[in-house]
């Protein structure tokens, strides 16, 4: 059970219709003909949830479903809880790290959370006192609807600033030369250097979203506005000393001999397509792999899992940069795993935290090298444990079944069944749970039990 309360992110109770933009909203609905529509709430948003579906089912007549709680992330589309309703769409509340989904299509209402316009200014002129600096603006998702304000106070005094514009979904066409286009932020550097040029400025709390364009464009200093305290600052985060934990975490994996791959999203487009990648990848670099599925990830539910050397989390992109400190096994991201086992990708000082850019045809694809013998692959030593290890890539598998599967003896009527060693190893394990063991129990009449409390059952002697 969970006791929802109201966060700062709240909806002003006398604006829901401004606030969740009711209007665009409803427009979105009956212009796509959508009898069934998904609405997917963040926790802190939950409270106002019962009122909007009631007005939005009043305002277009179809029928609208909460999504209590997300399968992963509450960031991400939740495509799997819509399909349980058969919803025809989505329409996606709060915070979001705008990830493209598969199927369903999405609107995202991101909540005007109010922003001090005019404090932001005076922090930004407080950071940035050189007119001529190069700075591009960034700003969390909620504090979108006031950027185009603070662009017109900006742009008059600072002609070098840009400002990064809103993507939903993937933009159509091919980028352009300087072209950025990331965590569903588009924008257009026109210096000759490049963007290690510029300095970023974010607004927003801090949070994995900065995180994440920290170590993602590490080259660039940066500096925040929190709108909620008002403060603005010069961020301290040591990206350095991050990028070094990431890349110790690289070191774990290239001495793991079997890596759990976890789910982390069924929504995002191209999961599919990065899981067959990494098993391919896995498979090629000699190491085991277990697909699991579990959920949000946590200490507890992976600590199950004992045989498992290191996890690799396919997420989006503000949730693959798990804490795994608390963690009895580290989890590390696709791109992690790549430099891992991939000999031909090198550490450039890019880093990278979406999965789809390691995916043939993406920007940062590169193609698994030929294989070497064993003979003449080049020995390498562990940084962590001093002990010797293969690198070397070994020839895919030429059978016509996948790798990871085979055929075994279903039962007596001698029907095959495709199993996978993977599932039949965790299923050697001595727990297993609950079994029913339909037709094998015998069948009991119910009897009385012992009533009372622990210390004194009502068929037990009293002691006076």
């Amino acid at each position: 059970r969970r006791e929802l309360r109201a966060a700062v992110a709240a909806a002003p109770r006398g604006d829901l219709d401004g606030f969740y933009e009711m209007d665009r909203a409803a427009a979105f609905v009956r212009d796509g003909g959508f009898r069934k529509v998904a609405l997917q709430f963040p926790d802190e948003l939950l409270t106002d949830a019962v009122e909007v579906a009631a007005r939005m089912e009043a305002a277009t007549g179809a029928e609208m479903y909460v999504l209590g709680d997300t399968t992963y992330g509450s960031c991400c589309v939740d495509e799997v809880a819509a399909e349980h309703v058969g919803a025809e769409a989505v329409l996606h509340y709060g915070p979001a790290c705008l990830s493209p989904c598969r199927k369903l299509p999405v609107l995202h209402i991101f909540g005007q959370q109010p922003l001090d316009v005019g404090r932001c200014t005076e922090a930004f002129r407080e950071l940035y006192p050189e007119q001529q600096s190069r700075v591009v603006v960034l700003s969390d998702v909620v504090y979108a609807h006031a950027m185009g304000e603070l662009e017109q106070q900006l742009c008059p005094e600072y002609p070098n600033i840009i400002f990064s514009r809103l993507v939903c979904g993937d933009p159509p066409g091919p980028a352009v030369p300087g072209e950025e286009r990331k965590f569903g932020r588009q924008f257009l550097v026109e210096a000759a250097g490049g963007l290690q040029d510029y300095a970023m400025f974010y607004v927003g709390a801090e949070g994995l979203a900065l995180t994440s364009f920290m170590l993602t464009w590490n080259r660039c200093p940066f500096s925040s506005f929190n709108p909620v305290t008002g403060c603005g600052r010069r961020e301290t985060l040591n990206v350095n000393r991050a990028l070094m934990r990431r890349l110790y975490l690289v070191e774990r994996a290239r001495d793991a001999g079997v890596v759990g791959i976890l789910v982390g999203t069924l929504g995002v487009a191209g999961y599919l397509t990065v899981l067959q990648h990494l098993r391919e990848l896995l498979c090629r670099a000699g190491k085991r792999s277990y697909t699991l599925a579990v959920g949000k990830p946590n200490p507890a539910k992976l600590a199950n899992f004992l045989e498992v050397d290191i996890f690799v989390l396919v997420a989006c992109a503000q949730n693959s940069l798990l804490d795994s400190s608390d963690f009895y096994r580290p989890v590390v991201t696709p791109y992690e795993l790549e430099l891992a086992c991939n000999p031909a990708r090198e550490w450039t000082g890019n880093y990278l935290t979406d999965f789809r850019d390691l995916l043939p045809g993406a920007c940062a694809y590169v193609e698994l090298p030929l294989a070497v013998p064993a003979t003449e692959a080049v020995p390498d030593v562990s940084l962590i444990t001093g002990k010797m290890r293969a690198t070397h890539l070994c020839d895919p598998p030429t059978s016509q079944l996948p790798p990871s599967t085979a055929l075994a003896c279903r039962d007596q009527t001698r029907a095959l069944a495709e199993i996978s060693p993977a599932a039949s190893f965790l299923e050697s394990r001595s727990w297993r749970g609950l079994e029913q063991q339909l037709g094998q129990t015998p069948v009991s009449k119910a009897v009385q039990g012992r009533r009372g409390i622990a210390i004194a059952y009502e068929d037990e002697g009293c002691e006076q």
